[in-house]
């Protein structure tokens, strides 16, 4: 055993300042404490972030994915490819729309698709691909389209926006990468449709929430657009409550039995804050990864590499694999470092393994690629409350128990 102080090192909390909680206090004290000012200021700042023209807050990643699929029109007949290397939400919103999920096994020693396979799933009843930007990472968006453009006369569309698009449509499961950049694109200028989770253990936080956002050369009507996301989100309501409460402007239609997952304006109050010190707290995210990097390199370890050349990760997730074990050691590494005060993670269990997907009947013994990739990977913490301190206590607990002391 090490003979150094124990700390309590938890995996991802909430960085939020007085000045989150000022803001939030405002909100509140300004008697318009749900979907107003504040929702459609954060929006608005979130379309100048990633460089589109419009945003849309929910209250959730999943939410955004879900209402996307069905504003597109996705659904019953139609199949949709994700990723078995994942969490729930990027496949469960296919299974909400009536749609089928389709899993594509993960490349060898990667974390993403094996794109050759996702070439390979593609048929005439393909609508969607769902990327994974796990851990903060930008897929290749680039081998993604050049699939899809190979596989384009197969595409047959069943309603105008898909006419208009006229190919499979890629939908980025972005809930890691807010903040990501590749070739030049940030983070929801890649994707047709990106969706993003400010969930609390997300870099940038709301509590709970969610955006969506789509490129702006598709030539779709932008504000049709936002206003069909509104719709779907308030009922189906034709006004939003900010509207309703100008005096005289009470009535309202429902012009579709639509969902409820609007955002609200004490989380985008959060979420307006986090954005301002948003480019410190990537920086110092960039710095833990580092340190980690170093730390590793000369071990007989596999981990995601965040930045490169062309690309650079928002960071999200230290992803982890001591290569030559087993789960059993994998989880018996992760108790050990519980008791000495370091709370660690795993990501991902692949789907097939969960109940709810063996149900739909998908076998983890047909995505061995995913299956090698879980069986002994384990996520660090990494956020921005972490001091250098904590960063060597952690290394050098996992160093020991890797080696066996």
């Amino acid at each position: 055993m090490l003979n150094i102080e124990k700390r309590d090192i938890p995996f991802s909390p909430p960085d939020i300042t007085n000045a989150e909680i000022e803001k939030v206090i405002k909100s509140l004290k300004s008697g318009w404490i749900t979907t107003g000012p504040k929702t459609k200021e954060f929006e608005k700042k979130i379309a100048e972030y990633v460089g589109v023209n419009k945003a849309v807050c929910l209250n959730s990643a999943t939410s955004s994915m879900e209402l996307t699929l069905r504003i597109l029109g996705i659904g019953p007949g139609d199949e949709v490819i994700t990723s078995p290397y994942t969490y729930t939400a990027s496949a469960s919103v296919i299974e909400h729309v009536g749609a089928k999920i389709i899993l594509v096994d993960t490349e060898p020693n990667s974390f993403e698709m094996d794109y050759d396979q996702v070439a390979d799933a593609i048929n005439e009843n393909t609508k969607a691909i769902i990327p994974v930007d796990i851990a903060g990472k930008m897929c290749d968006y680039d081998k993604i389209y050049e699939i899809i453009e190979r596989k384009k006369e197969l595409f047959k569309s069943k309603n105008e926006i898909q006419t208009q698009i006229n190919r499979v449509i890629v939908m980025a499961d972005a809930a890691h990468s807010f903040g990501a950049d590749r070739k030049g694109l940030k983070s929801g200028q890649a994707a047709d449709f990106t969706c993003f989770s400010f969930h609390a253990v997300k870099n940038l936080t709301t509590a709970e929430g969610g955006a969506v956002v789509w490129r702006n050369d598709l030539g779709l009507d932008d504000d049709w657009l936002y206003k069909q996301f509104m719709l779907y989100s308030l009922h189906g309501q034709s006004k939003d409550a900010l509207t309703k409460s100008e005096k005289g402007s009470w009535e309202y239609d429902i012009v579709y039995p639509a969902y409820k997952c609007n955002m609200t304006d004490i989380t985008a109050s959060i979420g307006l804050v986090q954005l301002e010190r948003y480019k410190k707290m990537l920086q110092r995210r960039k710095e833990i990864i580092g340190m980690y990097d170093q730390a590793f390199s000369s071990m007989n370890v596999q981990t995601l590499k965040h930045f490169g050349k062309e690309y650079s990760s928002s960071g999200h997730l230290y992803l982890l694999r001591i290569l030559g074990i087993n789960e059993e050691r994998r989880n018996n590494i992760i108790s050990k470092m519980a008791e000495v005060g370091v709370s660690c993670n795993v990501h991902y269990k692949p789907l097939p393994m969960f109940t709810a997907y063996k149900n739909l009947g998908f076998d983890i013994r047909e995505f061995p690629n995913a299956y090698e990739q879980y069986k002994n990977e384990i996520s660090l913490p990494l956020h921005t409350s972490l001091s250098n301190g904590d960063i060597e206590y952690v290394i050098s607990w996992l160093k020991s128990f890797i080696a066996g002391n």
